[in-house]
């Protein structure tokens, strides 16, 4: 049964965010932040595809544990398109409230995301084996979470300002998939339970996905 409502609800995701992305892509009427909205949310999609579908395939099929390489490497993929994904909002940030200057921000943006992709790409971080350290999932983590605290700070005080109906939650839906993740981060080893947070996480991240959708929907 898991394996069926699991699989069910990630293909639909995979499909409704890509989706998405490409409408976005193909019909932003040349505004660019509905392009960076588009890419962001192609990125999204393909990138937690590399995890997803060899899980769709290791509980219909054998088992999680004989997927074991082909989860860890999805794992890694999808680590560091996350990061890309945050890059491409800070960039929807600019161009839709038209920042110009602050070179000092976006380097620590450059700088926190860098830091994690290294973090990601070291081997003491144990993606190939079944039960990887979890001290080194908090490492990587950690610049992530300033990242995403960042982008959380910068949406909230440009919608309050400038009255941004359109975005006015787009703050919310990233604490909620940070505040869906941690947990999973930190205690899904030891009860497996917890893992099924990543279900709100993701609605968290289709949300994002259709704010910039309607937004484009009601401007154009």
């Amino acid at each position: 049964m898991q394996a069926i409502v699991e699989t069910v609800f990630d293909a639909v995701y995979l499909i409704t965010v890509i989706t998405l992305g490409i409408i976005m892509i193909r019909k932003n009427n040349g505004r660019r932040q509905y392009w960076l909205f588009g890419i962001m949310a192609v990125v999204l999609g393909l990138g937690d595809s590399f995890h997803l579908v060899p899980r769709a395939l290791a509980l219909c099929t054998t088992g999680l544990e004989n997927y074991t390489i082909a989860l860890g490497i999805g794992k890694l993929i999808t680590s560091i398109t996350m990061t890309i994904f945050y890059i491409l909002l800070y960039y929807v940030w600019r161009n839709r409230y038209r920042i110009t200057g602050k070179n000092g921000l976006t380097a620590v943006v450059y700088l926190l995301s860098a830091l994690r992709i290294l973090l990601c790409l070291f081997p003491q971080n144990g993606w190939l084996r079944a039960n990887p350290p979890l001290t080194w999932g908090i490492y990587r983590n950690i610049p992530f979470a300033l990242f995403g605290l960042l982008i959380i700070i910068l949406f909230y005080q440009e919608t309050k300002k400038q009255n941004d109906t359109a975005f006015r939650y787009m703050w919310l839906t990233i604490v909620l998939s940070f505040g869906f993740y941690i947990p999973v981060v930190l205690w899904a080893e030891v009860i497996p339970m917890i893992g099924m947070l990543m279900i709100p996480k993701t609605c968290a991240y289709v949300w994002t996905v259709l704010i910039g959708y309607r937004a484009m929907r009601s401007e154009i």
